[in-house]
């Protein structure tokens, strides 16, 4: 016989269900970093074969793509083609260009991690082998790359490629495994235990998820602000010194080619004009070479400066105008932003239901108090400020030597003064804010309908009903009370009865639920014991017997004592005792026994407090009668009553 093969449906079956692993991430990060340099290549390959003069061959363009490719990461490229002979840096990165290998390694590794979304598929890959292949295949093609534009004329700088290629791959491979997962915030909360415990206690409390997620929120709504009003402003600015800007861009190149050209490096270089405009708003303001400062207060370019469409904008030379001084409505506008969204999370509202009312909010979510929402403002302020620094740094850049060696604004002071500006205009409003939810929040709660139907703001016939309900109960504990009195020599009984006599009457102060505005939920897991009076009786039973001396055990029954097993209750339907069930009459025992009802074998202990009235029990045969006149609960209510030896009427039971 020939050993049969394995059908090939099982076989791919198994392949496909396979996870992929570090194969997978490393298929994904050079796949990533490919797509990259092919986009610029036939970008530059089409500008390179449509231009009517080209200066160098394929190759010249290749190497410029490459190069373009390396700067996109932040990498510092050197001129080495210039009339003085002298190499020039160049290292403004164009923030659009930044973007586009952002997102191929944000899907590259989202899709490497491959989590399914059916419970019975394939395990996911764990997070630190999608990261790691796809950064180790990004960095190999990028590594390649350098070599190969290493020797052009527009050559990268080692020392940038080895710090900014690596913490691109790195942040924008993270982010997408993050993604994949869900987005959890334990990875982020982890990362803060590098800061010392004092300073993290101070900036996030206790409770840091919370805190950070409305400070991260808040803050990419305040950046969000500033970078929009700088392209608001440097939009204006455009259309002021549009015959300017349209000079500028036909001086350049006069071939319809590099007009094109021009035109992609401007609209590639649009979010630095607008993070430079952000930090022209916020004071700071930006460099236009070395010494020469550009800020609301007074504006002084380079003398020198190349033309271009976007440099165009720049305010003309001289001390400020009012115009100018206008721009701090953008980050007036920001820090009103980031105070509206921290009082959102610190006062919650219901959300609108299909009328347009608003429900009322959850319980769980309780209002954070002013100091909390202070600190939330502060971190949010903090946040937000890093996020700007951030682009202020990759936004600048030196474009040369001597003059040309600073262009862009200055990190710190851009991050600094958005710190100040969201602090100092967003603490009013974030206060005024929380106390008009806190105030919208009470009048929610109030107009709720049919609030009042649960509560003590109900109706007056609900309030009539109830208080008809609560008298009825008065009066029948009362009565009960009385009775066990009349039939109580020692008082003990009676006295306990009359007391929850009085604990079940109506009161006359205002209920609990006339002090709230919403009245508590009942416990959706009740336990398993359920203390009512039969319950009670029971345990307490058992107790007794289990306490009992040897000696009882062995004793024959007395006379007149109850059969074992048989129930020691001689109260009647109502619960009083002695009464008969069916008339309510008194029933036909003796006198009561002027020892009382303790055990002639234990010593009778001290009357326990007085609980609620018990349900009416049936009459039990003649034996030992249990005190449980208005369901007392002490130790001496349920201990066994000495049977009276005086007549044959003491044989029937015993009165309590």
């Amino acid at each position: 016989m020939t050993a049969r093969r394995p059908s090939l449906s099982p076989l791919l079956q198994r392949l496909r269900d396979r996870s992929p692993g570090l194969g997978a991430g490393l298929l994904g990060g050079v796949v990533a970093a490919g797509l990259g340099l092919g986009a610029l290549a036939v970008l530059v390959l089409a500008l390179w074969i449509s231009s009517p003069y080209p200066d160098s061959g394929p190759g010249g363009a290749l190497h410029v793509a490459a190069a373009l490719w390396l700067l996109a990461h932040g990498v510092e490229l050197v001129r080495t083609d210039t009339l003085s002979g002298a190499p020039l840096p160049v290292g403004v990165t164009p923030l659009l260009l930044l973007a586009l290998p952002v997102w191929l390694l944000h899907r590259a590794a989202r899709d490497a991690t491959e989590v399914p979304a059916e419970p019975d598929g394939p395990p996911p890959v764990p997070a630190r082998t999608a990261w790691t292949g796809v950064v180790l295949g990004y960095l190999g093609v990028g590594g390649a790359a350098a070599l190969y534009c290493s020797g052009s004329e527009l050559r990268p700088s080692w020392v940038w490629v080895t710090v900014c290629l690596p913490v691109v791959a790195a942040g924008a491979a993270a982010s997408g495994v993050w993604a994949a997962h869900g987005c959890p915030r334990e990875p982020v909360l982890r990362l803060l235990l590098v800061l010392p415990d004092r300073l993290r206690l101070l900036l996030f409390g206790s409770d840091a998820g919370p805190r950070l997620g409305a400070a991260v929120r808040a803050a990419g709504a305040g950046t969000a602000v500033l970078s929009g009003g700088g392209a608001l402003l440097l939009a204006g600015s455009l259309v002021l010194h549009g015959p300017a800007a349209r000079a500028s861009f036909l001086q350049l190149t006069e071939g319809w080619t590099g007009r094109f050209a021009v035109l992609l490096l401007g609209v590639a270089l649009i979010p630095n004009a607008a993070v430079w405009s952000a930090s022209y708003s916020l004071g700071p303001g930006f460099a236009l070479g070395a010494g020469h400062l550009v800020h609301p207060l007074a504006s002084d370019p380079a003398p020198l400066l190349p033309p271009f469409p976007l440099l165009a904008a720049v305010p003309d030379a001289g001390p400020g105008t009012r115009l100018t001084w206008a721009v701090g409505v953008v980050p007036v506008v920001a820090g009103v932003t980031v105070a509206w969204f921290v009082a959102r999370a610190a006062v919650r509202l219901g959300e609108r239901d299909e009328q347009g009312r608003r429900a009322p909010a959850p319980v769980s979510p309780a209002p954070w108090p002013a100091a909390r929402t202070t600190g939330v403002l502060v971190l949010s302020a903090l946040v937000c400020a890093g996020f700007l620094a951030l682009l202020a740094a990759l936004s600048g850049g030196p474009l040369g030597t001597a003059a040309l060696s600073r262009f862009g604004p200055v990190w710190w002071q851009s991050g600094g003064a958005t710190a100040g500006w969201i602090t100092v205009t967003g603490l009013p409003v974030v206060l005024t804010v929380r106390g008009w939810r806190l105030w919208r929040r009470g009048v929610h709660a109030r107009a709720v309908p049919g609030q009042g139907a649960g509560t003590g703001r109900g109706t007056g016939a609900g309030r009539t009903a109830a208080r008809s309900v609560a008298g009825v109960a008065g009066g029948n504990a009362k009565g009960a009370a009385r009775t066990a009195a009349q039939e109580s020599p020692m008082g003990t009984a009676g006295k306990a009865a009359k007391g929850a006599g009085r604990a079940a009457a109506p009161s006359t102060g205002p209920g609990e639920d006339e002090l709230y505005d919403f009245v508590p939920a009942q416990d959706p897991f009740p336990p398993a014991w359920q203390h009512d009076d039969l319950a009670r009786t029971s345990r307490w039973a058992a107790l007794r017997e289990a306490s009992a001396p040897p000696e009882a055990a062995g004793r024959p029954a007395e006379k007149g004592s109850a059969p074992a097993g048989g129930p020691a209750d001689g109260t009647g339907t109502h619960g009083v005792p002695g009464t008969d069930e069916a008339t309510g009459t008194a029933g036909k025992g003796g006198t009561a026994d002027p020892a009382g009802t303790a055990d002639r074998n234990l010593p009778a202990g001290p009357a326990g407090p007085a609980g609620p009235a018990g349900p009416a029990g049936p009459a039990g045969p003649a034996g030992e009668a249990k005190d449980l006149a208005a369901g007392s609960t002490g130790p001496a209510a349920y201990s066994a009553a000495a049977p009276d030896e005086s007549g044959p009427e003491g044989r029937e039971g015993g009165a309590p």
